[in-house]
C-alpha cells in the first residue's frame, strides 16, 4: 500500500502530514501528486470528499519550498468558486506549511481591500482567491500574475454552474503560458472539457471514480411527499422534515439541510428554532463574518443543524456529518452528488434523505439517471390522523309547544283622501312674482305657509318650486 513517504514530497511537508495524523493517501492523492511533482499538468476527476484539496496542496508546497515571492507577484494561484472553499484551502495550506517559510494571501469578498492589498504588497507565495475578487485587485493595478508558476482550478464544474467560466478564461490569459496547471472537478461537462483542451498541455488524467457517483457508504432515501393543499405545502413539508430528524434519534448527531432558495433557507432555519432545534442558516446574502462564525460553530460541534443553500454544497470539510437532508430536489443532478457528499466522508457511514414533491419528480428522475441507481422510497413519517367517527346525537326530550296566543290585529289608520293638486301654474306665477319682487334671489315670503328655510338669502326661485311641489304631494 502506498504511503505519503513514498511520494517524494518535501521532508518538512511530510513532517506536517505526519503531525496531522495522515499516513496513507487517498486514490486521487496517490494518482495526482507524483505527476504534479514532475511538473506535468494534471486533470483530476473525483467525487467530492475524496481529498482533492491535498492533491494539489502537497505538491505545490514541495515545489514552492525553494524561492521567494516578489511584491504583488504571487508564485502560485488557487481559484475557488466560493468563499468557504477558499477559506478551507487556506486552512490546508496553514496545516501543511507549518514547517516552511511560505506566505499566503486569501482574496475573497466581504473583507477590506486595504487589508488584502497590504499582504499582497509584501509578496506572497500562495494566492488563494475567488475569481471576482481576484479580477477586482487586478483591475486596480494591485496584482501582477506574470510570475505564476503553478495555477490550480478547484471545483471547476461548480465554477461553470456559477457562471465563472468567462472569468477563468480571462485569468488564464493573464498567467504565463509556461505555468503548470492542476485542474480538478467532480464532473466533466462539455464546457469543462473544452477548457481543459484549450489551457492544459498534455495533462495526466487521474480519475478514481465514475463521474458524478455517490459514495457507497451513504445510505440514500427519498420521501415522495404530496401536500393536502397547495398553500400548505411549505408548512407540511417542514413538518415532514422534523419527523425525519426525530425518527433518527441519537443517530443524527449533526446534519446539513439543503434548500434551493435563500428565502427557504431562512424560513426553514427559523421554523426549526421555533420547535426547539439547534439550527442556523448559511447562504450567500449573509455577512462573511456571520458565515464564518456559523461554520466554525458547526465544525466544533456547538451547532447541530446547518440549513444551507448550495454555497455550502462544495468543499466544506466537516468530516463527521452524520446526515444530509435535501429539503428541495436540486435543479442540477450533479448538485445532488455534491450535497450528499457532505456525509459519508473518508470511509465513514452517512445517510441522505430527500423530500420530493410531485413537481420535482422530473428532476429527481434525472438524479437517479445520473447516479445510475434507484433511490430507496421511504414512508412518509407524518401520517394523516384518522377521522374520528361521529357520535350519534342523544335524543333530547321533546317539549310540547304552548298553544299560540291569538294575534290581535292592530287598528289600521283609515286612508286619508288625497287633496286635489293645486294648479302648479298659478303657484309658479306667485313664486316667480314674490322672487321677482326681491330681485329673484330671496326666499319665499314669510307669509307663505309653504316656506322653505335654511337655504340662504340667495336661493334661486326655481329651486323653491321643486320643494313646494313635494310638499303638496
Amino acid at each position: 500500500m502506498t504511503k505519503f513517504s513514498d511520494l517524494n514530497l518535501n521532508p518538512k511537508v511530510l513532517k506536517a502530514i505526519s503531525e496531522a495524523g495522515y499516513e496513507t493517501p487517498t486514490p486521487i492523492q496517490a494518482g495526482a501528486i507524483p505527476s504534479a511533482l514532475e511538473g506535468r499538468d494534471v486533470l483530476g476527476i473525483a467525487q467530492t470528499g475524496t481529498g482533492k484539496t491535498a492533491s494539489f496542496t502537497l505538491p505545490m508546497l514541495s515545489l514552492l519550498a525553494r524561492g521567494r515571492a516578489r511584491a504583488r507577484m504571487p508564485r502560485s494561484l488557487v481559484l475557488c468558486p466560493t468563499r468557504e472553499l477558499a477559506a478551507q484551502v487556506a486552512e490546508n495550506f496553514d496545516t501543511y506549511s507549518k514547517h516552511l517559510k511560505l506566505t499566503k494571501a486569501l482574496l475573497i469578498g466581504g473583507v477590506s481591500f486595504k487589508e488584502q492589498e497590504t499582504i499582497i504588497d509584501k509578496g506572497v507565495d500562495v494566492l488563494i482567491a475567488t475569481p471576482g475578487r481576484l479580477l477586482d485587485h487586478f483591475e486596480r493595478g494591485k496584482l501582477i500574475l506574470s510570475d505564476v508558476k503553478v495555477m490550480v482550478v478547484d471545483e471547476a464544474d461548480r465554477m461553470l454552474d456559477m457562471g465563472f467560466i468567462p472569468d477563468i478564461e480571462r485569468i488564464f490569459g493573464m498567467t504565463p503560458f509556461t505555468r503548470q496547471t492542476l485542474f480538478f472537478s467532480a464532473t466533466m461537462a462539455p464546457e469543462i472539457e473544452r477548457i481543459t483542451n484549450t489551457f492544459l498541455s498534455n495533462p495526466e488524467r487521474v480519475e478514481v471514480a465514475r463521474q458524478a457517483t455517490a459514495s457507497e457508504t451513504i445510505e440514500q432515501g427519498v420521501v415522495m411527499f404530496k401536500a393536502s393543499r397547495r398553500d400548505r405545502e411549505g408548512s407540511e413539508k417542514r413538518k415532514v422534515l422534523r419527523a425525519l430528524i426525530d425518527g433518527e434519534g441519537d443517530k443524527c448527531t449533526n446534519a446539513i439541510i439543503f434548500c434551493n432558495r435563500k428565502t427557504d433557507v431562512d424560513i426553514t432555519a427559523k421554523s426549526l428554532k421555533k420547535y426547539g432545534y439547534d439550527a442556523a442558516p448559511i447562504h450567500g446574502d449573509l455577512d462573511q463574518s456571520q458565515r464564518t462564525k456559523t461554520l466554525d460553530s458547526f465544525r466544533n460541534g456547538e451547532l447541530r443543524i446547518l440549513v444551507a443553500s448550495d454555497v455550502a454544497a462544495r468543499g466544506l470539510d466537516v468530516p463527521s456529518v452524520s446526515h444530509v437532508y435535501n429539503f428541495d430536489v436540486p435543479g442540477h443532478p450533479e448538485d445532488y452528488v455534491h450535497r450528499i457528499g457532505r456525509t459519508g466522508r473518508a470511509g465513514r457511514e452517512g445517510k441522505a434523505v430527500t423530500i420530493c414533491t410531485p413537481r420535482d419528480e422530473k428532476q429527481f428522475d434525472a438524479v437517479e439517471a445520473l447516479i445510475q441507481k434507484e433511490i430507496t422510497r421511504l414512508e412518509n413519517p407524518v401520517k394523516s390522523a384518522p377521522r374520528k367517527p361521529r357520535t350519534p346525537k342523544q335524543d333530547t326530550p321533546k317539549v310540547e309547544a304552548k298553544p299560540a296566543e291569538p294575534k290581535v290585529e292592530a287598528a289600521q289608520p283609515k286612508p286619508q283622501s288625497r287633496q286635489p293638486k293645486e294648479d302648479t301654474r298659478a303657484r309658479e306665477d306667485s313664486h316667480s312674482k314674490s322672487s321677482r319682487g326681491r330681485g329673484g334671489r330671496g326666499r319665499y315670503d314669510r307669509r307663505d305657509d309653504n316656506k322653505v328655510v335654511g337655504m340662504g338669502d340667495h336661493m334661486p326661485g326655481f329651486i323653491a318650486m321643486s320643494f313646494d311641489e313635494r310638499r303638496s304631494q
